[in-house]
């Protein structure tokens, strides 16, 4: 946007994002325009009322440090060939990381495709599995504030977790959690930055091929460093998972929100989404299971969200794969629509309380940022 002379007011937040990162270094790289920090939809809305005068009182929307406008770094206007040459030489420049061949490939139970529905999946068991830190804090918006730590763990143990107890409850007998799974397996192999997905019945037949990017500094990792290269002569196996609450989960949300029931919207669309979460969670245990390599799963379900077990599960979006528009290869792959999961215009899932991932089964495996570096 700077880079255009842009200079339209940006709101920036959400879970991945801080109040320091968005005030000082996007604030920092937007030099034609002013950036502000929204800690949530509530504070965005706060925003919104005092950028458009509906608000005579500001107090979100001050003027940013001028000083931080100085520091900014000049903004060199590139064209497009530049750009295009910047990022191919950032990210689809082969390295070798030196990450090694896994010691074996497992074997799966079946190649191909299958359906869990939610007579084969427990809610109860399923919800066991929620991230509670993303839940209270982010979603529900139960966070510490000025309390002290005893007295904040007292807070969630005292008030917190009944509601979620109580919201689960809600849901299990109201059924507007409807969990389903399409998932499977299939052989492939890695060429350069890309993972080619072969079809089980013909492997010399490509099904799909998925380009990732390249770390442009440090170990140079990318996602198909952890399959096995083509010159090797030896195939690899990957997985691929997609999970939904169902699209009564979206239309309860909608319904609660259209009749002004906003507490009780903020905390089902809360569990909805993170249910969402917990499933994907939930299922790739059981693909780890099912590959023979949750011998090293940890016991507490809390230490399976710091990825204490083998293999990594990677969204669509997130660092190490960050383009949506590859959903549109998954998505035929799994024959998502089998359970009634579909792309939006922008390859967003629909419905909202859904998520995909790639499974890799590699020991080496874990999350890791492709930074863009200028």
């Amino acid at each position: 946007m700077a880079q255009r002379g842009i200079t339209t007011p940006v709101i920036c937040g959400g879970a991945a994002l801080n109040r320091t990162y968005v005030e000082e270094d996007l604030r920092a790289a937007y030099p034609t325009g002013h950036v502000y920090y929204g800690s949530d939809a509530f504070s965005g809305l706060h925003i919104m009322d005092e950028l458009t005068g509906r608000s005579k009182v500001k107090t979100l929307t001050t003027e940013p440090n001028p000083e931080a406008k100085k520091r900014a770094p000049s903004v060199k206007r590139l064209t497009r060939a530049d750009k295009e040459k910047a990022l191919e030489h950032r990210f689809t420049e082969f390295a070798d990381s030196g990450v090694a061949p896994a010691a074996r490939v497992p074997q799966p139970p079946f190649w191909g495709s299958a359906i869990v529905g939610p007579e084969e999946l427990d809610l109860g068991t399923v919800l066991q599995y929620v991230n509670k830190k993303a839940l209270f804090r982010l979603q529900w918006q139960y966070r510490q504030g000025k309390r002290s730590e005893p007295d904040y763990t007292k807070f969630v143990e005292e008030f917190v977790e009944p509601r979620f107890k109580e919201w689960v409850r809600r849901v299990r007998e109201d059924k507007t959690l409807q969990p389903r799974v399409v998932y499977g397996y299939w052989p492939c192999y890695s060429e350069r930055n890309s993972l080619v997905v072969l079809d089980p019945k013909d492997r010399a037949r490509e099904l799909a091929r998925f380009d990732f990017p390249r770390q442009p500094g440090g170990k140079r990792l990318c996602l198909a460093d952890f399959f096995r290269r083509k010159e090797s002569g030896e195939l690899d196996v990957v997985g691929f998972s997609l999970v939904t609450m169902g699209e009564v989960a979206t239309k309860e949300s909608e319904r609660l929100f259209r009749e002004n029931r906003y507490d009780d919207y903020l905390h089902f669309h809360g569990l909805s989404v993170e249910g969402a979460e917990a499933l994907a969670e939930y299922w790739h245990k059981r693909m780890r299971q099912q590959l023979g390599i949750a011998t090293d799963d940890a016991i507490a379900i809390d230490d399976l969200f710091k990825q204490k077990y083998q293999g990594s599960r990677y969204s669509f979006g997130y660092p190490a794969c960050p383009n949506l528009e590859d959903q549109q290869k998954l998505l035929p792959l799994l024959e998502a629509g089998r359970i009634g999961v579909h792309l939006s215009e922008e390859f967003q899932l629909v419905p909202e309380q859904s998520t995909s991932a790639i499974i890799c089964h590699h020991p080496a495996a874990r999350y890791f940022n492709v930074t863009v570096t200028t």
